[in-house]
């Protein structure tokens, strides 16, 4: 069943957009934040290639937290000791990551907004989780071009690979082996304005892992529309298209076609289905829901779950993120009675 996409119309993105300004923002500003950005790719690729012992020695007296997560967990190093600073030192005279390191260098001179849209986001979570202990730091890094762009450390703070920020068009994400692991739908997403979303959704991992593999899609569209909210309480003032990862023309008919959506998981009774192959096109990340358009994004089950959860929160206006994070998904989507 294919149901047609319609451009949305200039009055209606006004009323839909515009009004994203009057969220009901918290004054978070007594909430102290401290958030630092470690330049430790500079450091990194500054060492001295003939002296490794010496070098490790002196990022291991300044990064002796992160430096283990760096060479094990995003360089993949294996020991011993000796084998470590060999492989180390490949990577370090790599070509392409010395021309990768360059580029960030000159694109990355200073990360004021991204400190700026951080900060707030982590006033907002200390604000809604008061008992939540936010990073305080921000380790940038360059690591494999195939491998994580942004995590949470093991000390607790953001780790951004500046290797997956370079702009859609860099010319490394259009090398072969790379176009097969990040096609163009993702590489889209290589902008430096995702990196706050993108290390926010870390965060939001750790406080509510997402392990709904198995559940029906009902429930599974309903905890990615509670994700969604809670990220749009923490970023409220960034774009949508950044936050749902959809492009703007894909959000634009998304919001246009509410009711087709909605009628697509009715009709196909795929609400209470549960085969992960069945569902996963749904609420996992891709370029097109082929099955509902050509023109209709991936993950569009996200979105069907963010309008019931943006109806139930209405619905219950007293109601905090803590509370809605806790409320069991079924009961809100029998609750709600979504019938766009």
């Amino acid at each position: 069943m294919k149901l047609k996409f319609f451009f949305i119309g200039l009055v209606a993105l006004c009323i839909v957009f515009a009004c994203g300004s009057k969220k009901n923002v918290p004054d978070v500003s007594h909430i102290n934040v401290d958030l630092k950005i470690e330049r430790f790719d500079e450091d990194f690729f500054k060492v001295d290639t003939n002296n490794m012992n010496v070098a490790f020695d002196r990022l291991n007296q300044k990064y002796h937290n992160f430096l283990p997560d760096y060479l094990f967990n995003i360089l993949g190093l294996t020991p011993p000791q000796d084998s470590i600073l060999a492989q180390a030192k490949l990577f370090l005279k790599d070509s392409l990551y010395h021309k990768v390191f360059e580029d960030a260098s000159t694109k990355f001179i200073n990360f004021r907004e991204v400190e700026k849209e951080l900060k707030l986001a982590l006033q907002l979570t200390k604000y809604y989780f008061p008992n939540y202990q936010p990073p305080s730091k921000i380790y940038t890094f360059i690591g494999p071009i195939d491998g994580v762009a942004t995590a949470i450390t093991s000390d607790h703070n953001f780790a951004v690979g500046l290797q997956g920020y370079l702009g859609k068009d860099y010319p490394a994400y259009q090398l072969g082996y790379i176009t097969q692991i990040y096609p163009a739908y993702k590489t889209r997403k290589f902008e430096e304005q995702y990196i706050a979303t993108n290390c926010i959704k870390s965060v939001m991992e750790e406080l509510y892992p997402n392990n709904f593999n198995g559940r029906p899609l009902a429930e599974r569209i309903i905890e990615e529309g509670k994700r969604m909210y809670l990220l749009d309480a923490l970023l409220p003032y960034t774009a949508d298209s950044i936050k749902t990862g959809y492009t703007q023309s894909q959000l634009e008919q998304c919001l246009k076609n509410e009711k087709n959506i909605w009628a697509f998981f009715v009709s196909g009774n795929l609400l209470f289905e549960r085969e992960p192959s069945l569902v996963s096109p749904y609420v996992t990340d891709g370029p097109k829901t082929q099955e509902l358009s050509e023109s209709a994004p991936g993950n569009i089950g996200m979105f069907s779950g963010w309008q019931i959860v943006k109806k139930w929160m209405k619905e219950h206006p007293k109601t905090s993120l803590q509370t809605l994070m806790q409320t069991n998904a079924m009961s809100i989507f029998n609750e709600v009675g979504y019938s766009p």
